[in-house]
């Protein structure tokens, strides 16, 4: 059966990236997509209300997560990312449904999923959300293309809370960490996939853990480069935009938010409570 050819032909370069997440975490997927692509604007949602989406129903999950891509359709975005892991392992067909076909989809499981299979990894780690790890969505993703990699995934629901409440650098976390990455399920791996958006803000940490043991991937920068090879494919790069606009909209507004948006956008970000 022939795949459809997409046509994105009544897109313009002009218009923004829409960006979606439960928190904070996605922010670490639209930093680098501010690094990489500077002229673009971006319009981002975080679902601060029902966080963490990692211990939600899948159908809650589909439920806010179609809710977020329609808005962000409203908003005449030229492609949406699902910054948010849980919600690619749980509702990525459904958000798939919403878009029917107007604009490109990039998620952030199947891009680290393919890179890492074609790279030399041999035992492959995961750590992530309950719901991300009950989908077996990176198992499948990693296995689909590479059908010798071990995959063990390992739930570690209490770092999400840990790092919207602001406990970074903190014990709290240092506990965490440690009694996570101890666990037997992760003694012979080689490669950790931090399999949450949420999880890069704590990289320094869980490095300092490994040492140089086992190598931590980055999965924000494999996103934004997916994300730029995709825009570049169907021409609809912005490079003429040397003001961009970075929208943040959220379901509750937190000081959490407001700092790390801050550190990684500067002093003038928009933010907005919008309650869907």
């Amino acid at each position: 059966m022939k795949t459809k050819k997409q046509d994105y032909s009544h897109l313009s370069p002009k218009q923004p990236i829409g960006i979606f997440d439960s928190g904070v975490g996605g922010l670490t997927v639209a930093k680098e997509i501010k690094r990489l692509l500077p002229h673009e604007d971006l319009i981002y949602f975080g679902d601060t209300k029902h966080l963490p989406y990692g211990e939600k129903s899948k159908e809650a999950i589909i439920e806010y997560s179609t809710k977020i891509t329609n808005f962000l359709l409203e908003q005449n975005c030229k492609a949406i990312v699902i910054a948010c892991n849980t919600a690619t392992a749980n509702a990525l067909n459904d958000v798939m449904q919403s878009v029917a076909g107007k604009v490109p989809v990039i998620d952030v499981i199947n891009p680290v999923a393919e890179k890492v299979s074609y790279e030399i990894h041999n035992n492959v780690g995961v750590i992530a959300t309950k719901a991300t790890v009950n989908s077996g969505l990176y198992k499948k993703s990693i296995r689909k293309h590479n059908k010798w990699i071990k995959v063990d995934e390992l739930a570690t629901p209490l770092l999400v809370p840990a790092i919207e409440e602001g406990f970074k650098n903190h014990p709290i976390t240092h506990a965490i960490i440690y009694n996570y990455l101890s666990n037997s399920k992760l003694k012979n791996i080689e490669t950790l996939i931090l399999g949450c958006t949420h999880y890069p803000l704590l990289i320094d940490e869980i490095k300092q853990y490994y040492g140089n043991r086992v190598r931590v991937i980055d999965s924000p920068n494999i996103v934004a480069n997916h994300l730029k090879s995709i825009l570049d494919k169907y021409n609809l790069l912005n490079d003429q935009n040397s003001n961009p606009n970075y929208h943040f909209y959220l379901s509750d507004l937190t000081k959490n938010f407001e700092k790390i948006s801050k550190k990684f956008f500067g002093k003038t970000i928009d933010l907005e409570l919008k309650v869907l």
